[in-house]
C-alpha cells in the first residue's frame, strides 16, 4: 500500500504561491483508501491472488511448467495437456532435505527456494541457483551437487547487452545487441558505428567507420540473414532535423540538452536501410527511394536468404510498400502496395517500428514454406486477413465481415489454421481468439467469456494468449471490468481442457470495497453512433445524493482508453477508481476517431483533431446526466495527460459551460511543439493550414472560464515545455487566472514525482469541485 502524501501541496498561480489546507480527519480516512486506489495497476497486480501464469514450454511442444507461490511457499507445477493434468514437477520435501547439507542449514520459506531453473541433460536434471549458488539436481534420485563455478561472462554469454539508451516519445528505450542465428555474435553500436561482440569472448570488432554525431548506425529492429553472414539494419540521419533545449536543473550547475525533435511541417529523420557483409564488412545501400520522409521497417529474410523483406510508408501514411532487396545489389522490388485515401497506418507503425515490436501488431506473418504471407487490410473498411504469394498476387481472401481483425496470434500451417484475435461480437469492444483455415473457411469463435483474451500490443506483459510450440494447446488469459482473470488451458479447437489459474479478491473488497465500474452505452454528437464507456461510483454511493462528476480524457486517435479488462488502462492516471473514492462520479469515454472500430469510425478525425472529439464527449456526459439525477453537471471537472492533457484543455475552452475544473498533465498537439506523428492524421501543415489552425488551444484562450492547472515537466520532449510556456503566455495576454505545478527534471510521465502529482491532482478536485458543497 502506498503512503497517502503529507506533505502541503503548492500550486503556482500567476506567481503566487498557494498553500492546500491539511486534510483533515475524515479526509484523512478517504486519502488512505484513494492512495491504493492510486496505484491500482501495481496494488491490484500485487495483491491478487493467482489469474497469472509464465508458461515454459518443454521439449515435446505441448508441456510446460509453470511457478506460483513464490517467495513464500513456491510450487513448480507441470501441465501435460495430452493428458490434461497438473502436478507438482518437484518434491518439494526431498529437494529441501538434499538442499540443506549443501547449504548448511534449511533453505528459506516453506516452499521451493527457488521460481526458475534450466533443464539439462534430456530433461533428466535441472540447474537452479539459491543464494548466488548453482546447483545441478538429478529427477530420478533427486541428488544434488555444486556446479562448478562459472564467470559471470560465461553465464551470460548469451544475454544480450544494452546498445544505447534512447529517448523518444517520452518514455526511455533500451536498444539491444542483436544475436546472429548461429549464436555467435551481437551486433551493437559503439561511437555511432556497428560493431560486432563475440559470444566466445566477448572481444569485439568493427564494422563501420563512417557513422558521425546524428548520423548514425542502428541495430534497433535489425535483421540477421538466415546464414548469419549478412545484417540488414539502418543508418539514420537527423542532422537537419531541429532541436529544442532540455535543461537539467537538479544538478549543482544547469545543464541544457539539445534533443532532435522533427515538427509537423519539418524535416524529419532520413533513414536508409543498408545490408552489411559482416565479413568483407561491405555496406550495400538499398534502394528505398527519394522520397524524403519515409518510414521504414525491417521485417526479416526469406528462408534461403535471397532476399530481405522490408515495409516503407510514405510521409504521409497513405501508401505502405511491401518490399524485398537483393542483398547484393541492393535492387528492390514491390511485392504488393496498400492505400487510403486517409491514412494506412497512423502513429501505430512508428510506434511498433521504434519498439520493434511490429511482429505483434501483426502487419506481416510468414508463413513457413517462405513462399507465402498473410496480410492485413482495411481496404473494404474493416481490418481483415488475406492470403499471398511473395510475387504479390493474391491467393485468397481468408477473413470478411463488419467487425475488425486485431492480430495474428499463430498459424499452424500443418493442421491449415490461422489464429487471429477480432471484435466479431455483439459486445463491441470484446476481444477474442477465433481462427479461420487457410482456404478461408471455418471461421469459429475459440474463447468464451465476456471480456478481453488478449492484451494490447504495446503492453509489458505477455500476450493473454499464448499458443504451444506444437500449436495443438493454448492458454488464454481473460478478465473483464467486473470479474477478475483466470487461466484456462483449451484445446486449439477452443475444447476447454481446465482452468490453471483464477484470481482472488478478497484483498481488493475487504481493504478497498472495491465495486466494478458500470459499463454504459450513448450516442455521439452526431445522435446516432454509439459510444461506449466505463462510470466509477464511490464505495459508500448513495443514489439519493448528488456527486461532482469527473471525466478522465484521452481522446486522440492513437489508442483507445476505456478499461475492459480488470485492471485498467495504464493512461488513466490517477486512477478513476482512486478519484471515485472521494465522492465523485467518475468516467471513460471512447469517442469517434479513436481506433479498434473500423475505417469509417476512424477517419473522423483525418485532418481534423479538435473538431469532433469534444462535442461527442460533451453529449456523453448529458446523456449520462440525464438518465442518473445523483450526477451533479452543475460541477463537472477533466483530466489527462499528454493528448489527454490537449483534450482536458480543449474541452475548457470549446465547452466552458460544461466542464468547470481541468488538469492537464504534459500536454500536446500543438502545431509548434507537437511531433511530426501528427502529420499521420492531419496530412503536412501546408495542406491543411486551416486544420492545424483550428485544432490550436491557444486561439481559444479567450472562452477559459474555469478552473485550469497546467501540470508541467521540464524535461518532457513530447509536450515540451516550451510550449507550456507559449499557452501561459496566451493565458496572461488574455487575462485569464491558471494554476501551474512543475515538476523538475521529469519527462512525459513524470514517473519520479508520480505520487506527488497524483496528490496535487486529488487535492485540486477536492478544493474546486467541493464534494457536498458548492463550486
Amino acid at each position: 500500500m502506498i503512503t497517502p502524501m503529507r506533505a502541503t501541496v503548492v500550486i503556482l498561480c500567476l506567481g503566487h504561491a498557494i498553500a492546500a489546507p491539511p486534510l483533515r480527519a475524515q479526509e484523512a480516512a478517504q486519502s488512505e483508501r484513494e492512495a491504493m486506489y492510486y496505484s491500482y495497476d501495481d496494488w491490484a497486480w500485487l495483491h491478487l491472488k493467482g489469474g497469472s501464469i509464465q508458461p515454459h514450454w518443454m521439449a515435446d511442444g505441448s508441456s510446460f511448467w509453470f511457478a506460483e507461490g513464490a517467495p513464500a511457499n513456491t510450487v513448480i507445477w507441470k501441465v501435460d495437456p495430452d493428458a490434461n493434468t497438473k502436478t507438482p514437477l518437484f518434491d518439494t520435501r526431498r529437494l529441501r532435505e538434499s538442499l540443506t547439507p549443501l547449504l548448511g542449514r534449511e533453505p528459506p520459506h516453506q516452499g521451493l527456494p527457488f521460481d526458475g531453473f534450466t533443464f539439462v541433460d534430456g530433461e533428466r536434471a535441472v540447474e537452479f541457483t539459491v543464494e548466488a549458488v548453482d546447483f545441478i539436481l538429478q529427477l530420478d534420485t533427486y541428488e544434488i551437487d555444486r556446479v562448478p563455478a562459472r564467470s559471470a561472462a560465461g553465464k551470460s554469454r548469451f544475454v544480450p547487452r544494452i546498445a544505447r539508451k534512447e529517448n523518444w516519445a517520452g518514455a526511455e528505450i533500451d536498444v539491444m545487441e542483436v544475436l546472429s542465428p548461429d549464436r555467435r555474435w551481437f551486433a551493437g553500436h559503439r561511437d555511432h558505428d556497428l560493431w560486432l561482440r563475440s559470444t566466445d569472448d566477448s572481444s569485439s570488432v568493427q564494422i563501420t567507420t563512417d557513422g558521425i554525431e546524428d548520423y548514425q548506425w542502428d541495430v534497433r529492429g535489425a535483421r540477421w540473414s538466415p546464414n548469419s553472414l549478412k545484417l540488414a539494419l539502418k543508418k539514420v540521419d537527423k542532422r537537419r532535423v531541429s532541436s529544442i533545449p532540455i535543461i537539467r536543473w537538479l544538478g549543482r550547475a544547469q545543464e541544457v540538452e539539445w534533443v532532435r525533435t522533427a515538427k509537423p511541417g519539418e524535416s524529419p529523420p532520413q533513414t536508409e536501410l543498408f545490408i552489411v557483409d559482416i565479413h568483407s564488412k561491405r555496406a550495400v545501400r538499398v534502394d528505398t527511394g527519394e522520397e524524403p520522409g519515409q518510414l521504414i521497417h525491417i521485417l526479416g529474410w526469406r528462408p534461403d536468404g535471397s532476399e530481405s523483406l522490408f515495409l516503407r510508408l510514405d510521409r504521409e501514411s497513405k501508401k505502405l510498400d511491401l518490399m524485398a532487396a537483393n542483398p547484393t545489389t541492393g535492387a528492390t522490388r514491390i511485392i504488393l502496395t496498400e492505400t487510403q485515401k486517409t491514412f494506412v497506418m497512423g502513429w501505430e507503425f512508428l510506434f511498433a517500428d521504434q519498439m520493434d515490436q511490429m511482429d505483434q501488431l501483426g502487419v506481416f506473418t510468414w508463413l513457413s514454406d517462405g513462399k507465402r504471407f498473410i496480410w492485413p487490410s482495411e481496404r473494404d473498411g474493416w481490418k481483415h486477413l488475406y492470403l499471398y504469394d511473395l510475387d504479390g498476387n493474391l491467393i485468397r481472401r481468408l477473413t470478411r465481415g463488419t467487425f475488425p481483425v486485431l492480430r495474428v496470434v499463430a498459424v499452424d500451417e500443418e493442421a491449415g489454421w490461422v489464429y487471429f484475435t477480432a471484435h466479431a461480437e455483439d459486445r463491441l469492444y470484446d476481444t477474442h481468439l477465433y481462427r479461420v483455415n487457410l482456404q478461408g473457411e471455418g471461421f469459429r469463435r475459440l474463447t468464451e467469456a465476456t471480456g478481453q483474451h488478449d492484451g494490447v500490443w504495446w503492453g509489458p506483459r505477455p500476450s493473454p494468449i499464448q499458443f504451444a510450440p506444437s500449436k495443438e494447446f493454448f492458454l488464454d488469459t481473460h478478465s473483464s471490468t467486473d470479474r477478475p482473470p483466470a487461466v484456462e488451458l483449451r484445446r486449439a479447437d477452443g475444447t476447454l481442457l481446465q482452468t490453471l489459474s483464477k484470481a482472488n479478491i478478497d484483498a481488493l473488497e475487504a481493504e478497498l470495497q472495491w465495486k466494478p465500474p458500470e459499463e454504459f452505452v450513448v450516442k455521439a454528437a452526431d445522435g446516432k453512433t454509439d459510444l461506449y464507456g466505463v462510470l466509477y461510483k464511490p464505495y459508500d454511493f448513495d443514489p439519493t445524493k448528488q456527486y461532482p462528476v469527473i471525466e478522465t480524457i484521452y481522446a486522440g486517435p492513437w489508442i483507445t482508453v476505456v478499461p475492459r479488462a480488470f485492471i485498467e488502462n495504464w493512461l488513466a492516471f490517477p486512477s478513476a477508481q482512486a478519484l471515485a473514492q472521494l465522492g465523485f462520479i467518475v468516467f471513460v469515454v471512447d469517442g469517434r476517431g479513436t481506433p479498434e472500430r473500423g475505417k469509417q469510425f476512424q477517419d473522423v478525425v483525418y485532418r481534423n483533431i479538435g473538431r469532433y472529439e469534444i462535442p461527442d464527449h460533451v453529449a456523453a456526459l448529458k446523456q449520462l446526466g440525464a438518465e442518473r439525477p445523483y450526477m451533479d453537471l452543475s460541477r463537472v471537472g477533466v483530466y489527462g495527460g499528454s493528448g489527454g492533457g490537449y483534450s482536458t484543455i480543449r474541452a475548457l475552452l470549446q465547452a466552458p459551460d460544461v466542464y468547470h475544473v481541468g488538469i492537464a498533465i504534459n500536454s500536446d498537439m500543438e502545431r509548434d511543439d507537437h511531433s511530426v506523428d501528427e502529420e499521420f492524421y492531419m496530412g503536412l501543415p501546408e495542406n491543411n493550414e486551416e486544420g492545424y489552425e483550428y485544432a490550436s488551444n491557444i486561439r481559444l484562450v479567450d472562452n477559459l472560464e474555469g478552473k485550469l492547472l497546467l501540470i508541467q515537466s521540464t524535461g518532457d520532449q513530447h509536450g515540451t515545455f516550451a510550449w507550456a510556456m507559449k499557452f501561459i503566455d496566451a493565458l496572461i495576454q488574455a487575462g485569464k487566472p491558471y494554476d501551474l505545478l512543475v515538476l523538475p527534471d521529469q519527462g512525459h510521465i513524470p514517473w519520479g514525482m508520480i505520487n506527488y502529482m497524483e496528490e496535487a491532482i486529488r487535492r485540486y478536485f477536492q478544493e474546486h469541485l467541493k464534494p457536498g458543497g458548492e463550486r
